[in-house]
């Protein structure tokens, strides 16, 4: 049955940011000596928002992040999509041949999501879909921002069909009842032991290759 919305995470899945997430914190953590290695920033950081990653560190780490903090990381985060953020290999050629609606639900800032999309020459295909977990209660793994996605683009969740990299947000698909597609594509992927963590969650299908959704789409 095909979908009559695709929803996009994006980070990771539209642009291949999640290797510069990393990068970034694992320099936070080296900065104020915060005893977290770069294989815990993906398994506990990978596709959740500050407002979620600050819960953890508080709750399981014992560790507050200040302002000083954020500061570090929205400076340094934002010089380094700026120079260096490339999307997803065929991205863009999988999105003009999409033939339903689309749009982006990232744990992400809007600012930031619209950063990427513009530094990727991806805003044409998304723009105004744009869907952040600031605008919901609980980000993912929780489904607020896929039930609010779907009902801003009018569409019965279980019509609509997520494209997600990260554990975190195939739970959150799955806890809307959506059909979800499990990325493995992204320079991630490979560190982060993508493919066997998606596959523990059982979505309905792994892919790692962004110009063959279509295809895949035309064929359900």
């Amino acid at each position: 049955m095909k979908p009559d919305l695709i929803i996009f995470d994006c980070d990771g899945v539209l642009v291949d940011s999640e290797p510069i997430s990393t990068s970034v914190l694992c320099d936070l953590f080296v900065e104020y000596a915060i005893p977290i290695d770069q294989a815990t920033v993906y398994q506990r950081f990978l596709g959740r928002s500050m407002a979620s990653m600050r819960s953890v560190l508080n709750d399981e780490y014992g560790i507050a992040m200040t302002d000083e903090h954020l500061e570090f990381v929205r400076r340094n985060m934002r010089a380094r999509l700026t120079s260096e953020l490339k999307p997803i290999p065929g991205i863009a050629a999988a999105l003009g041949r999409l033939e339903m609606p689309v749009c982006v639900a990232s744990s992400s800032t809007p600012e930031r999501i619209r950063l990427s999309l513009g530094v990727t020459g991806l805003t044409e295909y998304l723009e105004p879909n744009i869907f952040s977990a600031t605008m919901v209660s609980n980000g993912k793994p929780a489904p607020d921002l896929f039930f609010h996605a779907a009902l801003k683009m009018g569409v019965d969740p279980e019509r609509c069909l997520v494209i997600e990299d990260s554990p975190a947000g195939v739970m959150a698909a799955q806890a809307a009842q959506m059909r979800v597609f499990g990325f493995t594509g992204g320079g991630h992927a490979v560190p982060a032991g993508l493919a066997s963590a998606l596959a523990a969650l059982g979505p309905d299908l792994i892919f790692s290759d962004m110009r063959s959704l279509p295809d895949m789409l035309a064929r359900a």
